[in-house]
């Protein structure tokens, strides 16, 4: 339960809501949100539907390494137990990579469809990117200036405004790290 109040409080943060915020958009009082992020009460399945909604989230999420040994919980991500996170249905399909979000960044598997674009440009935010382009070709619009990339090819910025495009006919797959964590 540690573990899910944890990923919970990240997730609220990234998002910058406040806990009176995020306990409102959930029917729930602050004080059984405060007990939930600090592992005291745990939420019901019900309970985990409804958070994993508010955050864009599958209910998996929150039980993506219970069936791992447990020197591998929080260390560990099998390739199966992997979380989707996102929507696919905006051309853009991803995967969390990293055990927690409770550290200093985390890793995520983006696979963007042929053809597709970001829904518009992504506001800056205090945050650092980085990535890897694995396969396949992506077009970087980073803070106006446009950056086409391929296999192989790496990026980095802080706090800058973007969009993203496939202009290509094959899916391209992107590594990409964010720091701090926004899942």
């Amino acid at each position: 339960m540690d573990r899910i109040g944890q990923d919970i409080r990240a997730l609220r943060k990234a998002r910058g809501m406040t806990i009176a915020d995020c306990a409102a958009a959930l029917d729930r009082s602050v004080g059984w949100l405060s007990q939930v992020e600090r592992g005291v009460t745990a939420p019901s399945v019900q309970d985990l539907g409804r958070i994993a909604r508010l955050f864009d989230l599958n209910i998996s999420f929150f039980f993506r390494s219970a069936a791992r040994q447990p020197e591998e919980q929080g260390l560990i991500v099998r390739a199966a137990d992997r979380s989707r996170i996102g929507s696919p249905g905006t051309g853009l399909a991803e995967e969390l990579l990293s055990p927690g979000l409770t550290g200093g960044f985390e890793m995520i598997r983006s696979v963007f469809a042929p053809g597709s674009k970001s829904q518009g440009i992504r506001p800056a935010r205090e945050k650092e990117d980085g990535g890897v382009v694995i396969a396949g070709r992506l077009v970087l619009h980073i803070d106006g200036r446009r950056f086409e990339l391929g296999s192989g090819d790496s990026f980095q910025f802080t706090g800058a405004s973007y969009a993203w495009e496939n202009p290509g006919n094959e899916p391209a797959e992107v590594i990409w790290i964010v720091s701090p964590p926004i899942y």
